[in-house]
């Protein structure tokens, strides 16, 4: 659909229920939970090619303004901007995918995941739209090599638009947080764990914090691997899956299928019972974390608060040890 236009202090803003209802408890942005879709907010970078982002991510839409440089900066960084009594760090998009760098010019996506704040550069912003994940793509070849894009997808009228990992994007320009040193669990505690995510960032340090928490995992890079393998594993012996796996941990956004609706499903099998769900997303919100109580997770944790992450995994262990 169209983007509506609303005035705001500062550069004339883009802005729709989409983009700003994140903040308040009751929203109930994009599709419904276990939908199976997403929306997505598309726009162009580096000439001409379409991207897209989860509106869920975009606080707004501004026209560019010029940035303050910073010495030393990083490839990819802009500088900085005030925005609403903010600093905030100007990311050019295009430099970032390889591609000749956007101009002065053009505008500024706001994002907001992760509790971090950053604005993309990028050429020209086009509209939201609503896509399935099971028309939704990992990219194969070429393109998987490049971890910035995380999936593909066409739309009605034909349109190949690659839906961006603005996380490891924006960690690549800024930085990774480094991670606590974290405690080995006592052996007996340290039930396998299962994860799913089509981040390679997060999956490495999802795989860092359970190896240092000495704890067994598998993972799968999508949804739908995900339950197929969940399939299989819970078909392998009679012995309870509970018995041999200590929690399944997934992502919100996921191809082919995502994590709401790998969820539900775990949660409608009956095999399942008393293996706990984890969700672990940059889609933090309290509508998203309302979205993922509609389908049964047990816990929410914003992505990459790597210690938030390894105490939810811990109790989670603890609990399922003791209840046994």
């Amino acid at each position: 659909r169209a983007l509506g236009r609303r005035h705001c202090p500062g550069p004339q803003a883009v802005r729709t229920p989409a983009l700003t209802a994140h903040a308040e408890a009751g929203d109930q942005r994009g599709a419904p939970a276990g939908s199976n879709r997403m929306e997505l907010l598309l726009f162009q970078a580096g000439g001409g090619e379409v991207y897209g982002i989860n509106v869920f991510k975009v606080r707004e839409v501004c026209e560019y303004r010029a940035v303050t440089a910073m010495p030393n900066s990083a490839a990819g960084l802009e500088g900085i901007l005030s925005l609403r009594g903010s600093i905030v760090p100007v990311i050019n998009l295009a430099a970032c995918l390889g591609l000749p760098a956007s101009a002065a010019g053009g505008k500024l996506i706001v994002t907001e995941f992760t509790s971090g704040t950053q604005a993309l550069h990028v050429d020209a912003v086009d509209r939201i739209v609503r896509v399935a994940w099971d028309a939704v793509r990992a990219p194969r070849g070429v393109m998987a090599a490049g971890a910035a894009v995380t999936a593909i997808t066409r739309l009605e009228d034909d349109t190949l638009v690659s839906i961006l990992d603005v996380e490891q994007i924006v960690a690549g320009v800024l930085g990774e947080e480094e991670g606590p040193e974290l405690a080995a669990l006592d052996p007996g505690r340290a039930l396998p764990v299962f994860f799913a995510d089509d981040s390679p960032l997060a999956r490495k340090r999802i795989a860092q914090v359970l190896d240092q928490l000495g704890v067994p995992h598998q993972h799968a890079a999508n949804g739908v691997e995900a339950w197929q393998r969940l399939d299989a594993l819970a078909a392998q012996s009679p012995v309870p899956l509970h018995t041999r796996l200590g929690l399944v941990l997934v992502d919100a956004e996921m191809p082919e299928m995502d994590g709401y609706v790998l969820t539900r499903r775990i949660k409608g099998d009956r095999r399942f019972d008393r293996v706990p769900v984890l969700m672990h997303s940059s889609l933090s919100s309290i509508a998203n974390r309302k979205l993922g109580q509609q389908v049964g997770v047990d816990a929410y944790v914003a992505k990459f608060h790597f210690e938030e992450l390894a105490n939810a995994i811990t109790a989670m262990l603890e609990h399922r040890k003791e209840a046994a």
